[in-house]
């Protein structure tokens, strides 16, 4: 019986002769019940009086050029939960796989899988009663080489060329940076990394220009893509003025990003969208702190430095002699404090709306660690997914466009009141988000750019 099974590493390259894909890259998984297919553009339709499927497929990771369209029998549509715990409805299709010299008939289901490693998934349905897996070998059946590729690929169709998009932030190496960097290449665009403080500007009214290290001017740029951390807000958000001046698309433009990091302004602005905030209070002077701690209905309550950011400068006081000592000390350090009321039926639980272009495309619930208080991700926090009701969709897309972000992660608490708004993030991190819904977000971000292009 052993001899008639394949034997397969984790990593092999097969074929699937029905649907024209010559060769792609699979991972083999026996820990995944169901196969999987990256798919996009998917759309039902009927064929000879049969319900049939069609689809575009990138079949070389990291290439967006080459496609290959796709039609199968439809088989079944099916919620498929991931490994990550996120579900999904998809379509599921009946084709013949190849690998080696062995052919048989799967079933698979199709997705998006551009933030995943692989194009395919294996899993052990379609491998059951055909197949040994060997988990420390890779392409046993062998590999192509890249100059096969591009042979067996030739005839394919060829994406249009891409847009030139620089990304504009501070570490290339940091998780969010990476995949925006990775989404837009696989989109097909051009993508540069500009370091902020490798960046400086020429003023000029008739010839404005902006220089890179080593003299280069960053000109010819289609959009940019601001990542600016707080700590050199005032910098970067010069270098996105001066690439607006320059005519060049801005995702989030300077104004938007300099008012969402001034924790009062925006909820200012927010308030007068109408959008409810935690009760808050704001004070210049230390003789006003009895009567600041009153107007936010006592302790305990939030104390928070207005230039904080990823709940840093945020304190939980909750005692009334422990919110005075906290203000005052802020006060005498001459810092900018907001006092803002302590919602206690939250659990150390927040939601995370990433709004990209006037849409939810994700939400995660944030959960704190035992003992803290604040659910932030870099502070040991949790993710999960959580479908979030249509009055909070609705409050994330509104402060979005408060604040006039294209791109803004929004936090949002449930309280007793019902939902209320705690603050709007111009630079959202990708990593918690994706990781647990498993979701492209980076490759939403760039279609929000292909859209203003109308690509």
């Amino acid at each position: 019986m052993l001899q008639n099974k394949v034997i397969l590493g984790s990593e092999e390259w097969c074929s699937f002769p029905e649907l024209g894909i010559p060769t792609i890259k699979a991972r083999v998984d026996s820990g995944a019940k169901t196969s999987a297919m990256h798919a996009l553009n998917i759309a039902p339709f009927i064929k000879n009086d049969t319900n049939w499927v069609k689809f575009d497929i990138n079949p070389i990771q990291n290439n967006i050029k080459t496609i290959i369209h796709c039609e199968a029998p439809l088989v079944d549509k099916r919620i498929v939960k991931s490994s990550s715990g996120f579900r999904e409805h998809r379509y599921v299709i009946q084709t013949s796989l190849k690998i080696g010299d062995v052919k048989w008939p799967i079933e698979m289901t199709l997705t998006n899988r551009d933030s995943m490693g692989f194009r395919m998934l294996l899993g052990r349905e379609a491998m059951s009663g055909r197949v040994l897996v060997d988990p420390e070998q890779k392409y046993l059946l062998g590999q192509p080489t890249p100059e096969s590729l591009k042979e067996l690929y030739k005839n394919s169709e060829k994406a249009t060329t891409g847009l030139r998009i620089g990304l504009l932030a501070s570490n290339p190496e940091l998780y969010s940076n990476k995949r925006i960097m990775e989404a837009g290449e696989m989109r097909g665009h051009e993508m540069h990394f500009l370091n902020i403080k490798e960046c400086y500007m020429k003023l000029d009214a008739k010839t404005p220009e902006i220089h890179y290290r080593g003299g280069k001017i960053l000109n010819q740029f289609d959009a940019i893509i601001p990542r600016i951390r707080p700590s050199i807000t005032f910098y970067g958000c010069a270098l996105t003025r001066q690439f607006e001046a320059l005519k060049v698309f801005c995702l989030n433009s300077a104004t938007a990003i300099t008012q969402s990091r001034d924790k009062l302004y925006s909820l200012q602005l927010l308030l007068n969208s109408g959008i409810d905030i935690p009760t808050t209070g704001f004070a210049n002077s230390p003789l006003d702190t009895d009567n600041l701690i009153k107007m936010v209905g006592g302790s305990p309550l939030i104390v928070k430095l207005l230039e904080g950011t990823q709940g840093k400068g945020v304190v939980l006081a909750e005692t009334k002699k422990a919110a005075e000592s906290v203000i005052n000390a802020f006060k005498s350090l001459n810092a900018n404090i907001l006092v803002q009321e302590f919602i206690k039926e939250a659990n150390g639980k927040d939601i995370r709306c990433f709004v990209i272009d006037g849409k939810v495309v994700a939400a995660i619930q944030r959960e704190a660690m035992p003992g803290e208080f604040r659910a932030n991700i870099h502070l040991g926090g949790t993710a999960s997914v959580i479908k979030v009701t249509a009055e909070e969709k609705k409050i994330a897309i509104k402060a979005a466009k408060a604040m006039d972000l294209k791109v803004a992660g929004v936090d949002i608490i449930r309280s007793s009141k019902g939902p209320l708004l705690l603050e709007v993030n111009s630079s959202p991190g990708l990593e918690g988000i994706e990781g647990a819904t498993n979701k492209d977000i980076a490759g939403e971000m760039i279609k929000a750019i292909e859209k203003n292009f109308k690509l």
